[in-house]
């Protein structure tokens, strides 16, 4: 069965607690994250994947509340946490998602799900601009991987970069594993100035301030969308563009 894992910890050295501070109406990015996974995907398990860390007591408790699952394991092997957590819930395919992403966009999220059920790779995600989207400062996306890839990059490396960073390794040995990339939506081609992924206090600023506003205008967060109202309000694209040089990705 296809699961979704949740990973998110309070111990972000930029912005402690980012996924639990107040984004919109008072819901953290964590609430709005779960609420469009559970409305949108209401047959598809979710788990959180959090640390043994005691700062983390709180999140798990927020996320009982909503009706998800728990798994806590290494603060800093994150590899051996998702194999632990996909373990304990019996999860041979899993989409990764990454809790710092206010604006996961569904019909993205809908075509990665629909195309890893009916197929047999180890990794899937989608290709922008020549590299993986997890690579990009977009956030827009998701990422698929088997529980039996996971544990064959667990047997083959024991560098720290691939324990902290979970798929890296796959995607960087295609002669290892069996790997497919989606097409992303044609408007984030060919574009560098555009950051939504959620990583400083700069960040947060800039992306509560985007989603307040097409929240009230009741505008679809999606892609197309988000990237349309860039265009017509290009002094948010200048500060991200300060906040894509001083975060590498």
């Amino acid at each position: 069965m296809l699961s979704f894992i949740i990973q998110a910890r309070m111990g972000s050295t930029r912005l402690p607690s980012k996924i639990l501070l107040p984004f919109y109406q008072d819901k953290s990015i964590f609430d709005l994250l779960l609420e469009k996974l559970q409305s949108h995907f209401q047959n598809i398990p979710i788990i959180l994947a959090t640390s043994e860390n005691k700062e983390n007591d709180f999140l798990e408790e927020k996320a009982k509340q909503k009706g998800i699952s728990v798994f806590r394991g290494n603060e800093t092997d994150v590899l051996s946490r998702f194999i632990a957590a996909a373990k304990s819930f019996n999860c041979q395919k899993i989409i990764r998602i990454c809790s710092d992403n206010p604006f996961l966009d569904v019909s993205e999220l809908q075509k990665l799900v629909d195309f890893s059920e009916n197929n047999d790779y180890d990794y899937v995600s989608f290709l922008v601009d020549g590299k993986p989207s997890i690579k990009t400062h977009f956030g827009f996306w998701a990422e698929y991987v088997t529980l039996e890839a996971l544990e064959q990059v667990n047997t083959l490396t024991k560098m720290p970069l691939y324990h902290e960073h979970v798929t890296n390794y796959i995607y960087e040995n295609p002669d290892i594993f069996s790997i497919h990339f989606l097409n992303p939506n044609r408007k984030v081609l060919g574009r560098d100035d555009i950051r939504m992924t959620l990583d400083t206090h700069q960040d947060f600023e800039i992306l509560s301030e985007i989603y307040e506003i097409l929240s009230e205008k009741n505008v679809s967060l999606g892609i197309s969308q988000i990237i349309d109202f860039l265009d017509n309000n290009p002094d948010y694209k200048t500060r991200m563009t300060q906040q894509i040089k001083q975060n590498t990705k």
